[in-house]
C-alpha cells in the first residue's frame, strides 16, 4: 500500500494536504451511511493501515485512536436513513463525504475518494480510486474511521431497537437480520426503499 497521497496534479509544494475519503454502510438495511475524511502527515506510515474490510474488528478499533491522534485533520459525518430513502444511497454517500470534508479544520489541497463516483466539492481537485482503500493510506484511514464510528452507532442502536442483532451484523442484510424483520417488522431507522425481505420490491 502506498502511504502517501494519491496522484494529483503537481503543485508548487512537494506535498499536498490531501484528504482521503471513504464511506461505510452503503449495503446496510438500517441506519445511516457514515463517511470520513482524513489528512495524514507527509510520509506517514503504519504497518497495520489497510482497507478496513481486510482488518479484524479488534484491529480497526485499535487503529481508530491512532489515526485520530496522528492525522493532520480528520472528520466523520453521516447521511441518515431518511436522506438515503429520499435521494438514494449513492447520493447520500457523497453527501456524507462532503459533510465530512466540511468538518475538517484544515482545508485540503486535493481529495482522493474510494470508488469511481463523486461530485465536485467546492473548487478542490479530486481523484476517484477504485479499491483505493487498499492502495492509499489516507483512504484506508478514512475507511477505518467511517467503519468504526458506524459500528459504534449500530451497537448503540441495538440497545434502542433490540431484536435485530445489530451488535453483530451492524445492519447488513444477514439471514438473522432479515429473519428479525420478518418477525417483528422494520425499525424506525430501517431504509424503506431497500429490499428488506427477499419478496419485497425495492428501489435500491
Amino acid at each position: 500500500m502506498k502511504k502517501l497521497s494519491a496522484p494529483l496534479p503537481s503543485s508548487t509544494t512537494p506535498f499536498i494536504l490531501e484528504a482521503g475519503c471513504d464511506e461505510a454502510g452503503r449495503g446496510c438495511l438500517a441506519g445511516p451511511v457514515f463517511a470520513a475524511a482524513v489528512i495524514l502527515p507527509d510520509g506517514y506510515s503504519n504497518p497495520l493501515l489497510n482497507d478496513s474490510k481486510k482488518l479484524t474488528e479488534k484491529q480497526r478499533e485499535e487503529l481508530r485512536p491512532v489515526i485520530e491522534r496522528d492525522a493532520v485533520a480528520w472528520a466523520v459525518a453521516i447521511a441518515d436513513h431518511e436522506e438515503i430513502d429520499k435521494i438514494n444511497i449513492l447520493n447520500a454517500s457523497i453527501l456524507a463525504m462532503h459533510r465530512a470534508l466540511d468538518g475538517l479544520d484544515v482545508v485540503p489541497g486535493g481529495i482522493a475518494v474510494d470508488g469511481n463516483r463523486f461530485k465536485q466539492y467546492k473548487d478542490i481537485r479530486h481523484v476517484t480510486v477504485v479499491k483505493g482503500d487498499a492502495k492509499f493510506g489516507n483512504i484506508a484511514a478514512a475507511s477505518i474511521l467511517a467503519k468504526t464510528h458506524r459500528d459504534e452507532f449500530m451497537r448503540e442502536a441495538a440497545e434502542k431497537y433490540p431484536g435485530y442483532n445489530w451488535e453483530v451484523n451492524k445492519g447488513y442484510p444477514t439471514r438473522d437480520h432479515r429473519a428479525a424483520i420478518a418477525e417483528i417488522g422494520p425499525s424506525p431507522i430501517h431504509r424503506m426503499t431497500f429490499r428488506l425481505l427477499p419478496e419485497t420490491e425495492s428501489q435500491e
